[in-house]
């Protein structure tokens, strides 16, 4: 008898779809179903099953669907129709969370995220293959976050740049941190097993913007080569003891209960590329992030800073009063 409420596992999804296991990781790598991994097992809450049976019910995509696919991880990323958004960028509970929550309290505005990191995100946007990029990208020359970035790609476009929150990165190690790694200059010890984020991310270039600065060759680092693809992959290889450390936020730390050592805080925020066909529904959907019910529903996360919550940081146009 099956628990109420218990996450489906993916061959329970698929039995419920009539649809194969492998679809299932499809639509999860696509971002059209939420998912979290426990170890090395993905988990589908029921609520988030029911938001992509209600995604597919309102705008389920036709045989006409146009598909881009991404080099990176061979990701696909598909283009749906309006009045679907698509979001795409780094990995992030708090993305996680908000594409729930609009999904749920938007009837009549669907918000598609994809997971490939916050490079490969602006550069999507820049391409106009999605509506809104997720980023956290520190300049190592200004220690800016975001900013220098956006401001080189995005000159003649109609973009505002929206703060979504800041949050904690730091050391992800094992419970009450048995090999006391506390510094950059530890992850080059010998007994020391490293587990990295994929280039591109936004946490992979805080990593190299510190090991540079203290002038600490990356090949020195156990374990720099292996690269995984969001704060929850990396923090299940310390929790199986497969690697010693990790670099990532506070809140996949907790969620593997992790120890964790902070280093550094980051803005994460949203870039949002403004047309014709897309200027309704980012409407709302600004709208949406700035209502006091989201900002109430994010108070179960931790590790984040949520005060600047839905300021403009940055605009090439005036779209939003």
């Amino acid at each position: 008898m099956r628990k109420e409420n218990r996450p489906y596992t993916p061959d329970e999804v698929a039995e419920l779809l009539q649809i194969s296991k492998h679809t299932v990781y499809e639509l999860i790598k696509r971002g059209e179903l939420a998912a979290f991994r426990v170890g090395n097992k993905m988990r589908i809450e029921p609520q988030d099953l029911e938001a992509y049976k209600r995604q597919t019910k309102v705008s389920a995509p036709s045989s006409t669907t146009s598909y881009s696919t991404i080099e990176s991880r061979n990701a696909i990323v598909p283009s749906y129709p309006s009045p679907a958004l698509r979001l795409a960028g780094s990995h992030d509970f708090l993305i996680e969370h908000m594409t729930r929550f609009m999904n749920v309290a938007t009837p009549a505005l669907l918000l598609h995220s994809s997971y490939i990191g916050s490079l490969e995100g602006l550069m999507m946007l820049y391409r106009g293959a999605t509506d809104i990029a997720a980023i956290h990208l520190i300049d190592p020359a200004t220690r800016e976050y975001n900013l220098p970035f956006i401001q080189r790609l995005f000159i003649h476009e109609p973009i505002t740049v929206m703060r979504l929150a800041a949050r904690t990165q730091g050391f992800i190690v094992a419970k009450n941190n048995p090999k006391n790694i506390t510094t950059w200059e530890d992850l080059q010890r010998e007994d020391v097993t490293f587990v990295n984020r994929q280039k591109g991310s936004g946490t992979r270039l805080l990593l190299d913007a510190h090991l540079a600065e203290r002038k600490i060759d990356p090949q020195s680092i156990q374990g720099y080569e292996h690269e995984e693809w969001s704060h929850l992959d990396t923090a299940a290889w310390v929790a199986r003891g497969s690697a010693d450390v990790a670099l990532g936020i506070e809140a996949a730390a907790r969620k593997v209960d992790l120890s964790f050592i902070p280093v550094a805080t980051e803005y994460f925020d949203l870039v949002i590329r403004w047309t014709d066909e897309n200027k309704a529904a980012l409407t709302r959907f600004c709208q949406m992030v700035r209502s006091a019910a989201f900002k109430t529903s994010l108070k179960q996360l931790e590790g984040y800073d949520d005060e600047e919550l839905g300021n403009i940081i940055y605009e090439t146009k005036s779209i939003l009063n």
